[in-house]
């Protein structure tokens, strides 16, 4: 297995890291009920989805 022939320095090592890190998540606000979402996903308190119904919720 090869081996690294020089250590990498601090600024080099931590320059390798700077895409691994954790972003908020994106939220937007549904058109029907105004509660806030993931884009892309089905609403899970009105089952709407791009103005439309695709399900419907049982409330017990």
């Amino acid at each position: 297995m090869p081996v690294p022939k020089r250590r990498k320095s601090r600024s080099l090592r931590d320059r390798g890291r700077t895409h691994k890190k954790l972003s908020a998540i994106q939220l937007i606000e549904c058109k029907q009920c105004s509660a806030k979402i993931r884009p892309h996903r089905i609403c899970p308190e009105c089952g709407y989805y791009k103005e439309r119904p695709y399900r419907t919720i049982v409330t017990s």
